[in-house]
């Protein structure tokens, strides 16, 4: 399973490439609008700082509710820096949007349909020619269902059905999730810096690292 990191903030974005571990950049509006910055500058800054990735993904606004609209602010996003190879187009998820992924594959822009939350709706996406669906986990734990359930049953039907489609396994919240979505067969997890650093802390390193540096203090004495 790759990284992709789920932000639009500069410096965590550097330390999570810095690490050597990430494929990936998804924003949102929500997310550039956080930190208070036009969203075509930011997409083309990230684009410049983390050149090797595979993916940066670059949202329709809201307000763009029909299939035109969306294509014609994919069309704008796709030039941003001349990077169309980089630029994954993220789309929700409604019948506009399946429109427009639609003509998008068709064109070889990649494209990530969001706020899945069904089989279903992550089939359809595919079949539209998505290279990306983004299940949402958190937002159907916060409401008792299982989101990791979700990711399962989507990997299931992808590899019965012989579906080239990459799950992102999103609104990840916790380590946890992170080691149960590559169980359960996500080719992506897009998670926030601060889950990257957790997923490297363990409290028994934290003691060996000081127990070595005591005796090593002792060794050199």
């Amino acid at each position: 399973m790759k990284f992709f990191i789920d932000t639009a903030n500069v410096k965590d974005i550097e330390s999570a490439y810095k690490i050597g571990v990430l494929s990936g950049v998804t924003t949102n509006p929500s997310l550039v609008a956080k930190e208070g910055v036009k969203f075509e500058d930011r997409i083309a800054e990230i684009l410049q700082l983390v050149p090797e990735v595979e993916s940066v993904s670059a949202e329709v606004t809201p307000d763009a509710e029909t299939a035109e609209e969306m294509i014609a602010q994919a069309n704008e996003l796709i030039k941003i820096n001349n990077h169309d190879d980089k630029i994954t187009i993220k789309l929700p998820m409604t019948l506009a949007g399946l429109e427009a992924c639609r003509y998008l594959s068709r064109k070889g822009v990649k494209t990530n349909v969001t706020l899945i939350f069904t089989v279903n709706q992550a089939l359809l996406a595919a079949r539209a020619g998505a290279t990306y669906v983004s299940p949402f986990l958190g937002r159907l734990d916060d409401i008792s269902e299982d989101g990791v359930l979700l990711v399962d049953k989507i990997a299931q039907l992808f590899r019965t059905h012989g579906l080239d489609t990459q799950i992102i396994a999103a609104s990840v919240r916790h380590p946890d999730h992170v080691t149960r979505v590559a169980m359960a067969g996500a080719h992506i997890a897009t998670v926030p810096f601060s889950v990257i650093a957790q997923l490297a802390k363990h409290p028994l390193t934290d003691q060996g690292l000081e127990k070595f540096a005591a005796d090593w203090q002792k060794s050199i004495k």
